[in-house]
């Protein structure tokens, strides 16, 4: 079925600011790579309450995969991989999926059902942002940003962009159910409150939600392994 997600990976590496803008020239194109089906290269920052952070000096790559074989063609042919080689990599396999993101159409495999046990999680947000609503973008982001950067629960976070228009983050949670409290709990209001002002008058003419279940991981990101083999789960076959 050429429309399923299989896998997704996502490489982050402290590279050096002329470095990230090779990076950003070089994004792998589907019908070129074996085994592509989508791919971003963007610029980075800080997942935190006020103005972004940006990490100039830090480039990410966010791609999905036929399987791991491709991916591992990939890793072992490419050039650009190489120049990423001194961060962290993390293989994720797609459980939830909702809204709508064009350039990467996502049908979960049904036998890909989120695991009973609370595991951890990633989650991804894409966004395709309508440029005159940057700053009401910007400000409600801000907020349940901040709630999420001092939630110890969140083992790591990344936001993504590339200009003028993708924006993104990548989010690495210790469980599914801390996860839940931080999206939909009563207690931390802001994301939903982000929400509903995106389905109110929308933030992106574009906008999709991806959730994973890491299941291998390489490297090291700000000097942690972040994700433990114990906690991964088995490799997809």
């Amino acid at each position: 079925m050429r429309g399923l997600i299989v896998i997704v990976s996502v490489h982050i590496a402290d590279i050096g600011v002329r470095a990230v803008r090779a990076v950003l020239r070089e994004r792998p194109r589907p019908g070129e790579t074996p085994g592509l089906r989508y791919a971003e290269t963007t610029l980075t920052g800080a997942i935190a309450a006020g103005p972004s952070k940006v990490r100039p000096g830090r480039a990410a790559l966010l791609a999905s995969w036929d399987d791991d074989a491709a991916l591992d063609r990939f890793l072992a042919e490419d050039p650009l991989p190489r120049r990423l080689a001194g961060g962290w990599h993390v293989r994720l396999r797609p459980l939830r999926f909702s809204g709508s993101w064009a350039p990467m159409p996502v049908e979960i495999d049904p036998g890909a059902a989120e695991d009973e046990e609370d595991g951890p999680v990633a989650v991804l947000t894409l966004g395709q942002l309508r440029l005159r609503r940057a700053l009401p973008f910007l400000r409600a982001n801000s907020r349940a940003a901040g709630r999420a950067a001092a939630d110890p629960s969140m083992a790591a976070s990344v936001a993504l962009a590339r200009p003028p228009r993708f924006v993104g983050t990548f989010s690495l949670w210790q469980s599914a159910s801390a996860m839940h409290r931080y999206a939909y709990g009563s207690a931390q209001p802001e994301h939903k409150e982000v929400v509903r002002e995106h389905q109110a008058k929308p933030f992106h003419h574009e906008a999709g939600f991806l959730r994973c279940r890491p299941y291998g991981a390489q490297g090291t990101l700000d000097g942690q392994e972040l994700v433990t083999a114990a906690a991964l789960a088995p490799r997809i076959p």
